[in-house]
């Protein structure tokens, strides 16, 4: 079987053999390193709690020490299509900013509230790798995590030294809608696979964003949430391993991971990727908001009288 196309990388970084950092790490191993070789921790909350919100939600009310602070918003697109990856010039301002360089480990750090926040912080760590960055975790169970393995939380704002990064995206573990309707057409091999619930993938529910409910066609899903125990807390690689095989998932030879806008499909493409160890796994950020909004083929499309009821139903 023929790979879907990939385009070359244009890394401007080195990208190490083997990451010297394990893609989770837990707030004990965290405070380890920021004792020993601290690595840069990237806050991607907001600054402030929301005026509604009275808990310390916000990076700016208490932070990881030595954390710098980058909103996830910064690593997405416009309200309209929020799925869309920043450009190479918008990517390489900010990670200079941030005093990003290709030889410190990045851990990124999220609030931890539930399963949709660590997709924030997948979204950002796919991002980052696919920037030619090698050594990066995610802190598992974000920030609440922190505070519960008893940990003080920092007031401190620094200000990082700016760096002199230069980024160009790669393909490696994108997909485009080119490839999605390779997939379709049959002129690939590959599995489409649906991050959101079903209702989602069913046609009952959809993103406001999208032009109409729906899945792409000949898709499966496996729900983000799946990922989780009780808590906010991933599983481990072992786990991973085990649920990815249970859903016969290791025996596609290529998956492409979908949702609405590649949020909760960065939870999926973590798991089989980083964790499960599939090889080739890619990620489709635009997803099926900027799926549907072009216009393409969809399947399980609802009928007028049920679309209307959907987005109804969306709004309140």
């Amino acid at each position: 079987m023929k790979p879907l196309p990939i385009a070359a990388a244009a890394f401007a970084v080195a990208s190490p053999a083997m990451a010297d950092i394990d893609p989770l790490v837990s707030p004990v191993e965290l405070a380890e390193m920021l004792d020993t070789e601290p690595p840069l921790v990237i806050d991607i909350r907001p600054p402030k709690a929301p005026e509604d919100e009275a808990s310390r939600t916000g990076y700016a009310s208490g932070h990881i020490p030595l954390a710098v602070n980058a909103p996830y918003g910064r690593f997405r697109g416009p309200e309209d299509n929020p799925g869309q990856v920043p450009d190479d010039e918008a990517l390489t301002e900010l990670l200079r900013e941030l005093g990003v360089t290709g030889d410190r480990p990045i851990v990124v750090a999220h609030q931890g509230r539930d399963a949709t926040d660590f997709g924030a912080a997948a979204r950002v760590y796919w991002t980052l790798k696919s920037s030619g960055l090698g050594e990066l975790a995610i802190l598992n169970g974000g920030v609440d995590a922190w505070t519960a393995a008893g940990f003080e939380l920092s007031t401190e704002q620094p200000r990082p030294e700016p760096s002199a990064i230069t980024v160009s995206l790669s393909d490696e573990w994108r997909a485009t809608a080119e490839d999605v309707q390779a997939v379709i057409g049959g002129a690939r091999d590959g599995l489409l696979l649906d991050a959101r619930p079903e209702s989602f993938w069913a046609g009952d529910a959809s993103h406001p964003a999208a032009a109409r409910p729906g899945t792409l066609p000949q898709s499966e899903y496996f729900e983000h949430a799946n990922w989780f125990g009780s808590g906010p807390a991933i599983v481990d690689a072992e786990a991973a391993r085990r649920l990815a095989d249970g859903r016969g998932l290791g025996e596609a030879d290529r998956i492409v991971s979908f949702c609405n806008t590649g949020h909760w499909a960065a939870t999926n493409w973590f798991a089989l990727s980083e964790l499960a160890g599939l090889d080739d796994v890619t990620l489709y950020p635009a997803s099926m908001v900027g799926w549907s909004n072009a216009g393409h083929e969809m399947a399980n499309v609802p009928g007028p009288l049920r679309t209307l009821w959907s987005q109804v139903r969306n709004v309140f």
